[in-house]
């Protein structure tokens, strides 16, 4: 008995591997926009999911940013339908300008998602990024020069989020849903270069790969892989180091802080508030430091203290 094209059975590995970790019987949802690597996700759920004793529905959003996408939205429910998926709905949503159009997508997109998870009772969402995303989002990270947690890309398991085609590249998706007899949609966005993913996709890493050779966006995927773990290490010793260093009043000891080494106090002062770097490494009598979310920083008698940014709140008079 001839069994499924190598393409397919690859993609079928990948999400075998990420429902078995999942708590079932239950339901599980796929994000499909239509395009092949969440095609391919889905038809492999749909096939892996049963056999696990978990039910398999989808939901596609609906950005409403190009003309036809309602009706197109519409048709790709009745596919997902029809290949076994249920249920599935389709979720209209408006995409604000905050962050750019590239993040208020995402951001609008999301929000839906969570919100279609909670409405099903989903246990968890997959989503169909791959390899070349993940190298994608590490060149972007780069080019922001945003440190390890940004150029340590998307996680494989995120919350309610699992990403189980990260190991697979683009080329592999297109394949399956070719010997599934599917026929994704190509998102004209993904091609325009007025999009910064969009550009590094056509340009960057077909560059890199002219210049360096084959395997960059694997190369890149892999560094991802290691930063996150280096940054997952350095984020749990930051936890454990701001305990070690908050009082009772909730207030910062700064020969606690100054002792650590500069990537964990960094992190310890970003999860109070960044800015509040400034108190510790480079202070000269400075008053309060507003920061972000309503909170006011100041250093007193070796402490930094962290409290709500109110005009008539007392401030302790800086050291001499």
């Amino acid at each position: 008995m001839t069994g499924p094209a190598a393409s397919v059975a690859a993609v079928r590995v990948a999400v075998r591997a990420v429902l078995k970790e999942l708590p079932g019987p239950g339901l599980v949802l796929v994000a499909c926009s239509g395009g092949a690597d969440s095609c391919a996700l889905a038809v492999a759920a749909a096939f892996e999911g049963p056999r696990l004793g978990l039910r398999v529905g989808a939901v596609t959003v609906d950005h409403g940013l190009q003309p036809g996408s309602a009706a197109r939205a519409e048709a790709l429910v009745d596919l997902l339908t029809a290949r076994g998926l249920g249920p599935v709905s389709a979720v209209r949503v408006d995409v604000g300008t905050a962050g750019g159009p590239e993040a208020a997508a995402r951001t609008a997109r999301y929000a839906a998602l969570d919100a279609e998870c909670e409405r099903v009772g989903a246990l968890a969402v997959l989503l169909g990024h791959t390899l070349d995303d993940q190298a994608e989002t590490v060149l972007l990270g780069l080019a922001r020069g945003s440190g390890a947690r940004s150029l340590a890309g998307m996680a494989a398991s995120a919350g309610r989020y699992r990403r189980p085609l990260l190991g697979l590249d683009r080329a592999t998706t297109w394949a399956a849903c070719s010997a599934e007899g599917l026929q994704p949609w190509a998102d004209p966005h993904n091609e325009d270069p007025a999009y910064a993913r969009a550009r590094v996709r056509a340009e960057a890493l077909p560059t890199l790969e002219r210049t360096l050779g084959p395997g960059v966006a694997a190369a890149l995927a892999r560094t991802a892989d290691l930063l996150r773990a280096d940054a997952d290490a350095l984020d749990g010793y930051a936890t454990a180091a701001t305990a070690a260093a908050t009082d009772g009043e909730g207030a910062l000891d700064v020969s606690v802080l100054a002792s650590l080494p500069a990537a964990v106090r960094t992190r310890v002062l970003r999860a109070a508030a960044v800015a509040a770097g400034a108190l510790v490494t480079s202070w000269r009598g400075q008053g309060r430091v507003d920061l972000p979310g309503g909170v006011g920083a100041t250093r007193a008698c070796d402490r930094v203290l962290l409290g709500p940014r109110r005009s008539d709140a007392a401030t302790p008079e800086p050291e001499a």
